[in-house]
């Protein structure tokens, strides 16, 4: 391996709260990353590149090794499984829930309840977990359409503010899970690269805590 680290960020939102913290652990893009069209950075460090991407292949990217470390919500990781990945720290960014929601007041659905999202594994481990049988369909957007026409009974999805749901007259139910962006790292960068990526863990610790502290 060379040595040489990517570092792999998801685009959005968490693209605009990692910079920071980023920043504060030594590594700044030598260009406007928000701006350009470009998919690959140079940083003031010449070691260390930054790569924009989905955020639903970060995962892939760093378990695979084509990058050394990647920031991804814990939703995406959970959704992937996790293989070939460390996840030693929680950035505390881009924080949400991952929720099921239904229709405002609607009944209590009986038998099979119909679930859409495109969290398939995740909705499936927790119905799993209740004992109850679901049918999951699989939808990449506009969730909330599934209840208001009849396709779904419920969806699996990352709820914010609530504000969506609440337009379109759903409201969330459960509580999955919390999410927040968590800091992955390849298995197989970190034995052989050690030594760069455990300052960089070290720094962006501390950026995490100074964050939180402020």
């Amino acid at each position: 391996m060379s040595q040489q680290l990517t570092i792999a960020l998801s685009k959005g939102r968490i693209l605009e709260e990692t910079i920071p913290l980023l920043r504060e652990a030594g590594i700044e893009p030598v260009e406007n990353i928000h701006s350009s069209r470009k998919l690959i950075f140079e940083t003031n460090r010449a070691d260390v590149n930054l790569v924009v991407i989905r955020a639903t292949d970060v995962p892939t990217y760093v378990a695979f090794g084509a990058a050394d470390l990647g920031v991804s919500g814990k939703d995406v990781l959970m959704e992937y499984g996790g293989q070939g990945l460390y996840e030693p720290l929680d950035l505390n960014i881009s924080k949400c829930r991952l929720m099921t929601a239904g229709r405002v007041g609607g009944p209590e659905p009986t038998g099979r309840l119909r679930v859409a999202t495109k969290f398939v594994e995740i909705t499936k481990r927790y119905y799993a977990d209740q004992g109850r049988q679901v049918d999951i369909i699989k939808l990449y957007g506009a969730m909330e359409l599934a209840p208001i026409l009849g396709l779904a009974d419920r969806i699996v999805d990352i709820v914010d503010t609530g504000r969506t749901l609440k337009a379109n007259g759903l409201e969330p139910l459960e509580l999955i899970t919390s999410v927040s962006a968590r800091l992955v790292v390849c298995k197989s960068s970190m034995k052989m690269k050690h030594a760069l990526i455990q300052p960089i863990l070290n720094d962006l610790e501390e950026a995490v805590a100074k964050a939180s502290a402020d």
